[in-house]
């Protein structure tokens, strides 16, 4: 596992980083270019430690090592779904767990990352938040979660990760310094496009505000579950710190800033959420922002009674939508046979080194 006293690499963004690295270099009597190879090792390919970047001589890769490590988290469990659904619990430097997903389909690999340890929200119907907020998570842990796992991709033959969406564990929008920090990685080192990542919130305005800044063009997601407050104030406590009024407002901002697709998330669930009246309603926020709407059958959880509404219930939201004229699709269920729900395989690790230390 990686020393966490030693400068993680995978933290700062590309700019930051040649700077680091020309510093150390510098110090040393070392071209400056020397950066540069580190970092096409770190984006480019996928080598675990300084040892593998075997264009530097051994003695800088031995003072890479002194100084620096690469912030990888570890596997503690890897569960592959019959639907080819992937998911990795990794262990951090300190213990913590964490989850990512891998998604295949016939034209793309999508990995969902996580940006906490845990969740402070409190979403009703959400695994992740079950076992409480732990801690923020690095840009570089962030960040590590996608090295590994295109590495692991590339040893399954899954082929390299083409989107990327933070709707793991956590709320991406309230560790904005990490997220804003990875994104630019992500995007500017690594090379993956700002319309293929995607940051998921449940509403946290000003941090809408602050993705709208940016001159990328990366895709929002809003979990957004009733278009109702009062409703949505059931299911998302955060509904009382900034009202579905004041979300659409920020959303309006983002959409002013061109290119930038919005997606509401909507998680149907049977008799809670999926009031035919309802669908009318979601379909006039969505026309107003041309947002595309995800309906989300609902993948049940253990201390949670609901289950997902009738087939006849999602299709009637889906024509409704499209008779306005938003497009809408029905996201099938992935990973279920190994708890791809957020959160859920932490959830059950938690439980099991509950019952093991009792």
């Amino acid at each position: 596992m990686s020393d966490p006293l030693l400068v993680d690499l995978l933290s700062p963004t590309p700019d930051e980083l040649h700077a680091e690295l020309a510093a150390h270099f510098g110090r040393r009597g070392e071209p400056d270019y020397r950066a540069r190879q580190v970092a096409r090792w770190l984006y480019d390919t996928d080598v675990p430690d300084f040892e593998g970047m075997t264009d530097l001589p051994a003695a800088e890769r031995a003072g890479l090592a002194e100084a620096f490590h690469i912030g990888e988290p570890a596997p503690d469990t890897v569960s592959v779904s019959d639907d080819g659904t992937a998911k990795h619990l990794w262990r951090l430097h300190d213990g913590e767990l964490v989850e990512s997903v891998l998604i295949p389909t016939a034209d793309r690999l999508t990995l969902c990352l996580s940006s906490q340890a845990g969740c402070a929200i409190g979403c009703t119907f959400c695994a992740t938040g079950w076992s409480g907020f732990r801690r923020q998570l690095s840009a570089g842990e962030i960040v590590g979660q996608f090295r590994a796992s295109r590495r692991w991709a590339a040893e399954q033959g899954l082929g390299p990760i083409t989107n990327i969406v933070y709707m793991g564990m956590g709320e991406p929008l309230a560790n904005r310094p990490a997220l804003h920090a990875s994104l630019s990685t992500l995007n500017h080192g690594f090379g993956v496009g700002a319309r293929k990542i995607t940051v998921s919130t449940v509403g946290v305005v000003p941090g809408i505000l602050e993705l709208a800044e940016r001159p990328e063009q990366f895709r929002l997601a809003l979990s957004l579950h009733a278009p109702e407050s009062g409703l949505r104030r059931e299911l998302i406590p955060l509904e009382n710190r900034w009202s579905l009024d004041e979300i659409l407002q920020a959303l309006r901002t983002f959409d002013d800033c061109g290119g930038r697709r919005i997606t509401f998330e909507y998680v149907l669930i049977g008799g809670v959420n999926d009031d035919p009246q309802l669908a009318h309603a979601l379909a006039e926020i969505a026309a107003d922002l041309k947002a595309f709407v995800n309906l989300i059958p609902f993948n049940p959880i253990p201390w949670q009674p609901w289950s997902a509404s009738p087939p006849a219930r999602i299709a009637h939201f889906a024509r409704v939508l499209e008779g306005r004229g938003v497009e809408a699709a029905v996201r099938e269920p992935r990973g279920r046979d190994i708890d791809a729900a957020c959160g859920q395989l932490r959830a059950n690790a938690l439980v099991q080194i509950d019952e093991s230390e009792s």
